[in-house]
């Protein structure tokens, strides 16, 4: 009898081991059939290997930047968060992309998902152009506005003009993976980002600092060699869908705006940038809440907004799968099987969130100071986290319902949730309990943490309703 148990686990083990190996490497699946565990960390695991990369974009730069001071720091928090409306706006067209591919390839249509990503691209690289010029030539301005100092627009006008200069880069990246993710391959998305994520940890201190024959550009150079990284990244992408390495390939015949296709997308994605809009808005909104504490406060804020968003986004590698799941069993006309995916992803992502939290509440200080050495700033940013760790344990399952919503083309209701939440709940609550009531930074941190908790609460609920198992997309 012990034998036996011992065989058995043991065949377990090699069972993981061998679907862990074919998740990274990647494989022709059909996610609509067989086992829905197995199909769930199929895609989840290169999803969040994927993501855990986007997330390394986020605090790469601040760990080679806090060298060069807290001014720098909180340039790099004024100006990336101007950058989270672009990544907003890519996210949101994401979401579409994601939703009418995933559709799409559940249906056994995969020229209707070929033509869906041509059109995600054509759109793309308009949005691109209108962001690039206006981040080229008001860069000074839009600090200005954001409430910087005099010092920080000085050191910072640079940064940020290349950074939103080159926002296709930002764009394109987002669009070609949720086309892969839509697709169900996850495992490309995540080699795409490595590739990325890569050239940009070994350019950002050469050019910070003028290693090598590389030119000292200062806090410019943490902008430039990002965006040469994600634009190899967006490069790479598209040589993947020409050379038909992957679900979807891409020929001359699909090089034309299809009008129909073009309206869907809009449709579907509206609702997407709209949420994601306000969403990161409130982020914006926060900086400016607390921008006249000063550049430590600031700073402190964006070295936590950088390890939170260094363990959200593999969450977010968690949601995308429940998103690629509904949108291809919504499509393969299997609700049910949708539906149960969604609720052992959310499992699976409260797992995740709860360690992550723990970690926040017992070494807040330990995980900032690999960031940062002042001690000033690594007390704000200590605080910060673990305001939101307490808010984890609800956000784990929110956060999978709210993308499950977009996944099955339903964005209006996260948009409304979103609205709800952020807009008219968390900035007059940050407002009042910092400025008006004397509560400080202390005020903002307990905003977030109950708007996010009621964000998980409001979205659980809104899931059980049923109502997106019948959206057409």
């Amino acid at each position: 009898m012990i034998d036996r148990s011992v065989r058995s686990e043991g065949s377990a083990v090699r069972r993981l081991a061998r679907d862990l190996r074919e998740a990274v490497r990647g494989s022709e699946q059909d996610f609509t059939q067989g086992n829905l565990r197995r199909g769930v960390m199929l895609l989840a695991v290169p999803m969040v290997l994927e993501m855990s990369m986007e997330s390394v974009f986020a605090v790469v730069d601040v760990f080679f930047v806090a060298r060069l001071g807290a001014d720098a720091v909180a340039t790099v928090g004024l100006a990336e968060a101007v950058l989270t409306l672009v990544v907003a706006v890519a996210v949101g067209l994401s979401m579409g992309a994601t939703a009418l591919v995933s559709r799409r390839i559940g249906e056994k249509d995969p020229e209707g998902a070929a033509r869906t990503a041509v059109q995600c691209y054509l759109l793309g690289l308009v949005v691109s152009v209108l962001v690039g010029v206006v981040g080229v030539f008001a860069a000074g301005d839009i600090l200005r506005l954001m409430g910087a100092s005099a010092e920080v627009i000085e050191i910072g006008s640079g940064y940020t003009a290349v950074l939103l200069g080159g926002s296709a880069s930002v764009l394109m990246l987002f669009l070609g993976n949720a086309v892969f993710r839509g697709a169900g391959d996850a495992a490309i998305a995540m080699r795409v980002l490595w590739l990325a994520n890569g050239i940009n940890i070994v350019l950002d201190p050469c050019l910070i600092f003028g290693w090598g024959p590389f030119p000292e550009m200062g806090l410019a150079g943490a902008a430039v060699a990002t965006t040469i990284g994600r634009s190899t990244g967006a490069l790479y992408q598209l040589w993947i869908l020409i050379r038909g390495r992957g679900r979807i390939v891409l020929g001359r015949r699909h090089l034309r705006v299809d009008w129909g296709v073009m309206k869907r997308l809009m449709r579907v994605s509206a609702g997407g940038v709209l949420q994601y809009v306000m969403a990161t808005g409130s982020w914006v909104a926060l900086v400016r809440v607390l921008a006249p504490f000063g550049s430590v406060v600031l700073a402190g804020y964006t070295v936590a907004v950088r390890i939170v968003i260094f363990t959200v986004l593999p969450s977010w590698g968690l949601t995308n799968a429940a998103a690629t799941l509904v949108g291809q069993n919504l499509g393969a006309k299997q609700p049910e099987r949708a539906e149960r995916a969604v609720w052992l992803t959310a499992r699976y992502n409260l797992y995740f969130l709860g360690l992550v939290s723990i970690v926040f509440l017992l070494f807040p200080g330990t995980l900032v100071g690999l960031l940062t050495q002042d001690p000033s700033v690594i007390e704000v940013a200590a605080e910060c986290l673990r305001w939101v760790a307490s808010c984890y344990f609800v956000f784990a399952y929110g956060t999978v319902m709210i993308q499950s919503f977009n996944g099955a083309g339903d964005t209006f209701t996260p948009t409304l949730l979103n609205l709800l939440c952020y807009w008219i709940w968390q900035i007059p609550l940050a407002w009042l309990l910092a400025r008006t009531w004397g509560f400080g930074p202390l005020g903002v941190w307990i905003a977030i943490a109950t708007s996010e908790t009621l964000m998980g609460v409001l979205g659980v609920l809104a899931f059980r309703r049923g109502t997106w198992k019948a959206r057409q997309v």
